[in-house]
C-alpha cells in the first residue's frame, strides 16, 4: 500500500472521478473507508462560488479523505487562481480544472467542455493557477467536442497546458457533443477511443496521463495500465461504477478482485460514528446513506439493505438505529464466500 500522504505517488494509478451531486464530502469519506490509495475528487465547484459563496459548505472536508483533489469550473484565469489558492489553503492535495463537462450550465458559463475550443485560454488558466499554489494543478478534458478532430483538438489542449506547467492530464476518452446530446448521453453514446489517450502519452512520456470513461471493473482498469506498443499510462479514473458498486474500491489497495465481507462491514461500521457527528450538526441521515446503497451489491440481503435505508433514512428524526438495522439484514443472510469485485 502506498503512503496516502504521498500525493505524487498515490494520485495517478487509481482515482475516483468528480461526479456532480454524488462525490460530496459524505461520499468521499465513505469511499476512503474502502481504499486508502485511490485519489478522491470533489464535485465540480465553480470558481465564483468558491470566491463568493459559503466556503465551509462548499469546500469543507474531513482530514481522513486525503489524498483529495478539488475540481474547479471556470474560464477566468484570475478567478480560478483565487479559487485555487482558497482550495489549497483549505488543505486540498490537488487542484483540477474541468474541461470536460458538457452540461447546459457550463455551456452557459463558457467553461467545462467548451474550453476544448479555446486551448490558449486553458493554458492561461493553468498558468495563473500554478502561480497561485504550490500543490499540483491538473486538467480533466475530453478528446474533443462536436466536429473537432480528436487528434488535433487534444494535442492543441495538451500543448497549451503542458507549456503552462500542468502536473497531469486526465482524459475522458470520448468526444463531448455540446449540441444534440444530454450529459447522460455524452457519457454513453460517443464512442470510446482509449488509443487516443495512449497516443497522447507517447507524445508526453514524462507527464502523468490518466484515462477515464467506460471503466466498470478493476480488471478493465488493470488492462488499461498495461503497456501498448511500448506506452504505459499512469492512471485510470473510475466514475459511476465506483459509486454504484463501491465494493470495487475495496480491491484497489490490494489489487484484488475478491473482497472479504469483513472489509465492507468495516467500511459501513465506520459510517456510524461519522453519521452520529454529522447528525448532531443538523445533517439529515439520508444525505449520508444515499451514498451507501450500493455497498453490498450482489450480496444476499442487499435488496433488503437498500430498501431499509431508502425507506427509513428519509424519515424525520432518523438516527443510527437505521444504519444498524440495515447492516443486520445483510449479516443475517451472509454466506462465507468472498465477494467478487
Amino acid at each position: 500500500m502506498t503512503d496516502p500522504t504521498d500525493t505524487k505517488n498515490c494520485m495517478r494509478r487509481i482515482s475516483i472521478a468528480p461526479m456532480m451531486d454524488w462525490t460530496d464530502r459524505h461520499c468521499r469519506f465513505f469511499h476512503r473507508q474502502l481504499t486508502r490509495d485511490a485519489l478522491l475528487y470533489t464535485e465540480m465547484v465553480t470558481a465564483n462560488a468558491v470566491i463568493h459563496g459559503d466556503r465551509q459548505r462548499l469546500l469543507g472536508f474531513s482530514a481522513d479523505e486525503h489524498p483529495v483533489a478539488l475540481q474547479l469550473g471556470g474560464s477566468d484565469p484570475q478567478a480560478l487562481a483565487q479559487a485555487a489558492k482558497i482550495g489549497a489553503d483549505f488543505g486540498y492535495d490537488e487542484i483540477n480544472l474541468n474541461c470536460g463537462c458538457p452540461s447546459d450550465r457550463v455551456q452557459g458559463g463558457n467553461f467545462g467542455a467548451c474550453l476544448m475550443a479555446t486551448p490558449a485560454l486553458v493554458g492561461d488558466c493553468i498558468a495563473a493557477m500554478k502561480a497561485a499554489v504550490d500543490i499540483p494543478v491538473t486538467v480533466k478534458c475530453r478528446i474533443g467536442i462536436d466536429d473537432q478532430d480528436p487528434e488535433q483538438a487534444l494535442d492543441a489542449l495538451a500543448d497549451s497546458v503542458v507549456a503552462a506547467g500542468t502536473d497531469a492530464i486526465i482524459v475522458h476518452a470520448r468526444k463531448a457533443w455540446l449540441q444534440g446530446l444530454s450529459p447522460k448521453e455524452n457519457r454513453e453514446i460517443p464512442p470510446l477511443d482509449y488509443g487516443r489517450v495512449f497516443r497522447l502519452k507517447a507524445r508526453f512520456p514524462h507527464l502523468p496521463i490518466s484515462v477515464n470513461g467506460g471503466i466498470a471493473t478493476l480488471g478493465q482498469a488493470r488492462a488499461l495500465l498495461e503497456p501498448r506498443d511500448g506506452v504505459t499510462l499512469d492512471g485510470v479514473m473510475i466514475g459511476r461504477a465506483a459509486y454504484q458498486n463501491p465494493a470495487i474500491l475495496a480491491g484497489v489497495d490490494e489489487d484484488s478482485d475478491a473482497v472479504a465481507p469483513e472489509i465492507l462491514d468495516a467500511a459501513f461500521e465506520a459510517m456510524i460514528p461519522y453519521a452520529e457527528t454529522h447528525l448532531a450538526e443538523g445533517v439529515r441521515l439520508s444525505s449520508i446513506t444515499r451514498h451507501l446503497l450500493g455497498l453490498y451489491q450482489g450480496v444476499p440481503g442487499a435488496r433488503a439493505f437498500r430498501r431499509h435505508l431508502s425507506e427509513n433514512a428519509v424519515k424525520p428524526g432518523a438516527g443510527l438505529d437505521v444504519l444498524r438495522d440495515a447492516m443486520a439484514l445483510v449479516v443475517a443472510r451472509r454466506g462465507t464466500a468472498a465477494i467478487a469485485a
